[in-house]
C-alpha cells in the first residue's frame, strides 16, 4: 500500500487514464507531479482543479527525487524521460500496476471491457451505484456529466474501472485489464482493433481470456448473447457465472424498444417485465450498454427497479454524442467514434432521432493507428451509410489515402484543419445535424466551427 508521504511523477499525465491516476493519488494525499507533450480539456482543467503541476518532458524530474515514476503506455524506449528514469536506476511502475496495488486492493472491482462502449457503460454503472447511495470510486476514460470528473476514490468498497485491452507499458505488454482482478466483469463486445499491437483477432481474444481467467467463481461476467467473438473466448474456459443480454427473452436480460430511437425501452430479466427507462440517450447500442450496466449493478446488490430509475437520470458522457451548440439552425455534436462499428452505430442512432428532418453531415479524421494502417479501409465507407454528406481530414504526413470512390456519397477531403473549416462553413445550411468524430482534439475544429457560423 502506498505511503501517503510518497511522491510520484507521472509520465504521460495528460491522457485520460493517467490523468485519472493522478487525481486518485492526489486524493489519497500523495504528492503528485507529471509531464506530457500536449494537454487540453477536459484533462487539463481537471488536473488544474486538483492542483497537480504539469510540466514538459524537457524539465528535470529525477532531481526532485520522486519515490516512483509512473510511466504511461504512450512512452517507449528511446524517449528521453524513459531513458532518464532507467539511467537513474529510479523505481518505476505502470499506471495499471500502481492502480491495482494502491487502490483496487480490497475493493469490489467492477471492470468494463470491450471494443466499444466502455466509457459510457462504466459511467452508467458508476452512476447507478451512486444513485443507489453506494458512493463508488471510479476511473473512467471520459467525463460523465453526472459526476463532472473522470476519477474519484469513493467512500465504499465498490470501484468501477474502464478496462482497456491496450498494452500496459513498454516493459509490460499484457493488456491493462489483467491488473484489475474484477469481481464483476462486463464484456461489452469484441472486434479486431489496435492493429499496432495485435496481429489478429485471436491475439485480442487471448488477452480477453486472461481477463476471464481471473474473475472469481463468486464473481460474474456480463456479455451480449450474440457476440460470437466473445463466445469463443468463454468457450476457452470460464469458471464464473455468466449473464447474457440481447433481444431474445431467452437471454437473461432482454429489451423492447418503446421508441425507435432508443430514448425509451422496456427491460426484462429472465422473461419477467422489470420496468421502462425513459432517458436522454439514443441509439440501440446505448440500450445494450444499459443492460450491461443494470446486470452489473444487480450483482453489486442494487435492485433492478433502482437501477432503471437511476438510468432515467443518466446524463451521458462528454464527447459521446455531446450537443455542443445550435447555431443558425445547425446542430453540432462531438463524438469519440473512431472505429467503423462505432461510427456506424453513432450515425444510425442520430439518423433515427432526426426522423427525416434535415441532412446528417459526418466529419471525421481517421487518426488512430489501426485506421492509418489501412486495416479498416474496406469497412470504413459502409459505416457512413446513414450520412448525407461526409467531410474528412487527412494529414499528408500520414501517407495514407482515403478511398473516396468506395463511399455511397460524395466525400470532401481536406489536408488541413483550416481548409476543412472553410469547406464546412461554405456547405452547411439550416436544419443540418453535424457530427464531428475523432479520438483526439481535432485541432479545436468544434469551437472554431461554432465561432465561424456565428
Amino acid at each position: 500500500m502506498v505511503d501517503l508521504k510518497e511522491k510520484i511523477h507521472i509520465l504521460g499525465i495528460a491522457g485520460t487514464f493517467m490523468g485519472g491516476i493522478a487525481q486518485l493519488a492526489k486524493a489519497m494525499g500523495v504528492v503528485v507531479s507529471g509531464a506530457d507533450k500536449a494537454i487540453y480539456p477536459p484533462m487539463s482543467s481537471q488536473l488544474e482543479q486538483a492542483g497537480i503541476e504539469v510540466t514538459t518532458y524537457d524539465e528535470d524530474f529525477i532531481g526532485s527525487k520522486p519515490d516512483v515514476v509512473v510511466i504511461g503506455n504512450a512512452l517507449s524506449r528511446g524517449h528521453q524521460a524513459v531513458e532518464d528514469t532507467l539511467n537513474a536506476h529510479q523505481l518505476y511502475s505502470s499506471g495499471p500496476q500502481w492502480l491495482a496495488e494502491n487502490i483496487l486492493k480490497d475493493r469490489w472491482v467492477v471492470a468494463v471491457a470491450g471494443t466499444h462502449g466502455k466509457t459510457t457503460t462504466a459511467s452508467m454503472v458508476a452512476w447507478i451505484l451512486e444513485y443507489a447511495g453506494l458512493k463508488p470510486g471510479f476511473l473512467i476514460g471520459g467525463v460523465s456529466d453526472n459526476f463532472g470528473v473522470s476519477a474519484r476514490l469513493g467512500e465504499s468498497p465498490f470501484f468501477v474501472v474502464e478496462a482497456d485491452e491496450y498494452d500496459t507499458a513498454f516493459f509490460d505488454k499484457r493488456s491493462k485489464f489483467v491488473h484489475y482482478r474484477p469481481r464483476t466483469c462486463v464484456l461489452n463486445n469484441l472486434e479486431f482493433d489496435h492493429a499496432d499491437i495485435f496481429d489478429d483477432l485471436a491475439a485480442i481474444q487471448k488477452q480477453f481470456h486472461h481477463l476471464v481467467r481471473i474473475v472469481p467463481s463468486n464473481g460474474m461476467i456480463v456479455l451480449p448473447a450474440e457476440d460470437e467473438n466473445l463466445q469463443q473466448v468463454i468457450e476457452q474456459g470460464c469458471w464464473s457465472p455468466v449473464e447474457s443480454h440481447g433481444k431474445n427473452q431467452n437471454d437473461d436480460w432482454s429489451y423492447d424498444l418503446q421508441n425507435l430511437d432508443g430514448s425509451a425501452f422496456r427491460v426484462f430479466y429472465r422473461g419477467k417485465d422489470r420496468g421502462v427507462v425513459n432517458w436522454q440517450m439514443t441509439g440501440e447500442h446505448s440500450v445494450r450498454n444499459a443492460l450491461s450496466a443494470v446486470a452489473a449493478a444487480q450483482h453489486c446488490g442494487v435492485s433492478v427497479e433502482v437501477a432503471l430509475a437511476g438510468l432515467s437520470e443518466f446524463k451521458g458522457v462528454q464527447r459521446r454524442m455531446s450537443l455542443l451548440a445550435t447555431v443558425n439552425g445547425i446542430k453540432i455534436y462531438d463524438d469519440f467514434a473512431h472505429h467503423p462499428t462505432a461510427i456506424k452505430t453513432t450515425l444510425a442512432g442520430i439518423k433515427k432521432q432526426m426522423q427525416g428532418k434535415g441532412r446528417l453531415v459526418a466529419v471525421f479524421e481517421p487518426r488512430s493507428n489501426t485506421m492509418r494502417m489501412g486495416i479498416h479501409s474496406q469497412t470504413l465507407p459502409l459505416s457512413f451509410v446513414d450520412a448525407d454528406e461526409v467531410f474528412a481530414f487527412i494529414d499528408p504526413a500520414w501517407n495514407w489515402q482515403l478511398n473516396v470512390e468506395d463511399f455511397s456519397q460524395q466525400v470532401r477531403v481536406a489536408a488541413s484543419y483550416d481548409e476543412l473549416l472553410v469547406q464546412l462553413q461554405a456547405e452547411l445550411q439550416p436544419q443540418d445535424v453535424v457530427v464531428i468524430m475523432s479520438n483526439g482534439s481535432f485541432g479545436g475544429l468544434h469551437q472554431r466551427l461554432i465561432a465561424g457560423l456565428k
